[in-house]
């Protein structure tokens, strides 16, 4: 798939929509996502492009239309704006304290020992570098961005407490856990 910068502009979104499209459906799989976001300098892990998928559909149905397909190009430069502010050194890489200034640009506050957690889990080196790539970044802003956003919709008083049976707490956490 060939990139360059229109990839992420919307004039070039329809175009690269068919010829994502191998199979012209008219709708595009995980497969097809990844293969069409990721280019000679930036590839995009499975579970990246299925957690993109959940948030424009808020289903793991792993195939998407033109519409949600802009949506995913629109938020991958809203991403990319992002890493690129925060990540400060230009390293290509979020650190610790790079990852806690992003989440708070996003409202969410997390704790030092869950934000160690967060590089821990989301550092390809599985925690050695304790930094994340884009890609990776991509994922575990979603992740906890959606985790909270579920726990929110539990915590209606805003008291940081939230009651779930077993059943409706493995529905609100599975979907970000096996994307």
């Amino acid at each position: 798939m060939p990139c360059c910068s229109s990839v992420y502009s919307p004039v070039g979104v329809g175009p690269l929509f068919q010829l994502a499209d191998r199979d012209n459906s008219g709708l595009i799989d995980d497969k097809e996502l990844q293969g069409a976001l990721s280019s000679y300098n930036q590839s995009f892990s499975l579970r990246t492009v299925r957690l993109l998928m959940y948030t424009f559909t808020n289903t793991n149905a792993r195939k998407i239309g033109p519409k949600e397909f802009i949506q995913v190009f629109h938020s991958l430069q809203n991403w990319r704006a992002m890493f690129e502010k925060v990540d400060r050194d230009r390293s290509g890489k979020i650190d610790t304290n790079e990852l806690r200034e992003a989440l708070m640009s996003l409202g969410l506050a997390v704790s030092p020992v869950v934000l160690d957690l967060l590089v821990t889990k989301f550092d390809k080196t599985g925690g050695k570098s304790k930094a994340i790539e884009y890609d990776n970044f991509i994922e575990c802003c979603l992740t906890v961005k959606g985790l909270t956003e579920k726990f929110k919709e539990r915590d209606t008083t805003y008291s940081g407490s939230a009651t779930f049976t077993y059943e409706n707490f493995m529905l609100a956490v599975l979907p970000f856990l096996i994307a």
